[in-house]
């Protein structure tokens, strides 16, 4: 590629590999990012796993003056910088609005002065709430939300207006948001932010909707990363895989280093332009399934996995994606089998230390009134 690209946020998780990719495929990366003590812990100190020829810049997306330097010189950007979690979305609002969104509001009024050629952001499928369903008859249905005296019943599917189950499909690109957290809304900000604003400045941009990212390097003692990262945790600690509501929720898992690929081909797919994709593997699977092949990696199968039958308020019933417009706009596609990309996570985990806060996650939620 030869370019000069800057990964906000790319101290991170997901950061980390797309900066791995990015300098692999002949590029010059700087970094930014904070260093947030919940994620790289009280020290704050770069991370031995970021690629020793990035450049590191250590600061805030807020500032003007900081994003400014981090941006000279850049021929693309990569937005990943942003306060993840839905759950602690709902009771610190007034940071990942002020983060997410005024962090992306922040880099996008510099490139309006400092204009780059290409930039991808990071969305989330968080936008869509429930996924896409249909009923008995096949029928597309737009689901609602559950009510609370369906939660608290343990009548956990969706249904339609005659009490009828609705059945979960794949969820396309072109399904309208149903924005259900705090989280999501500052997601689809950050997205609708960088598309309306790279379009007014001739900026090509895309925005990437990335669903359950696992693999190397996620943090193990931030209980708002994911869940397979909380199971991970917990099992590491010898207890149990807490799950929320029955365990037969269908989610959608993607290997870290298909996301990172899929980054670095959106920085160079003018077709792409304007454009916002889902980027998973396409492979439903429930979460009592992740649970338990979470206690095989780390050699624990006869632990078995807790039913809390509990519901978090903004957690939503299915949602998997259809990825056939990443594959045909950007000519990628996933190449890491939930199997192999499980195996890949239990060799990184072996010697880490993880700190179990899921169980203080959830007091600080049914504290709010947020768990049912």
């Amino acid at each position: 590629m030869n370019k000069h690209v800057l990964v906000t946020g790319g101290a991170g998780f997901i950061g980390a590999h797309v900066t791995d990719v990015l300098i692999r495929n002949g590029c010059r990366v700087r970094v930014l990012d904070s260093l947030v003590s919940q994620v790289h812990g009280p020290e704050r100190k770069r991370p031995q796993y970021l690629h020793p020829g990035a450049e590191l810049i250590i600061g805030d997306v807020r500032d003007l003056r900081v994003v400014s330097k981090a941006v000279r010189g850049a021929d693309a950007v990569v937005h990943l910088a942003a306060l993840v979690g839905v759950g602690q979305s709902m009771y610190q609002i007034d940071e990942y609005t002020n983060v997410n969104i005024g962090g992306t509001a922040t880099l996008m009024q510099v490139l309006s002065t400092q204009p780059v050629e290409c930039v991808v952001v990071a969305s989330s499928m968080s936008i869509y709430g429930e996924g896409s369903y249909e009923d008995v008859e096949g029928n597309p249905r737009i689901a609602g939300e559950r009510s609370s005296e369906q939660l608290k019943a343990g009548d956990w599917e969706m249904r339609d207006g005659r009490g009828r189950p609705l059945a979960p499909i794949p969820t396309a690109e072109d399904k309208n948001p149903a924005l259900a957290s705090i989280y999501a809304v500052s997601k689809y900000s950050q997205e609708r932010i960088v598309l309306l604003a790279a379009r007014a400045y001739g900026i090509r941009a895309v925005a990437l909707r990335f669903f359950n990212t696992y693999g190397p390097y996620q943090s193990l003692s931030n209980p708002y990363t994911g869940v397979l990262s909380n199971f991970a945790t917990r099992v590491l600690n010898g207890r149990p895989p807490l799950i929320y509501e029955d365990g037969l929720q269908k989610r959608d898992f993607v290997s870290v280093r298909d996301v990172a690929s899929a980054c670095r081909l959106a920085l160079e797919a003018p077709d792409a332009d304007g454009q916002a994709l889902n980027i998973s593997s396409g492979q439903a699977v429930t979460i009592k399934e992740i649970a338990e092949q979470a206690c095989r990696i780390l050699g624990a199968a006869k632990l078995q996995p807790e039913i809390t039958r509990k519901y978090r308020t903004g957690d939503i019933r299915h949602c998997f994606a259809d990825i056939s417009r990443a594959k045909e706009v950007l000519g990628w596609r996933p190449t890491v089998t939930l199997e192999q990309g499980l195996d890949a996570l239990a060799v990184w985990l072996r010697g880490q230390r993880a700190i179990d806060r899921v169980v203080q996650a959830r007091s600080e939620l049914a504290s709010r009134g947020l768990m049912i």
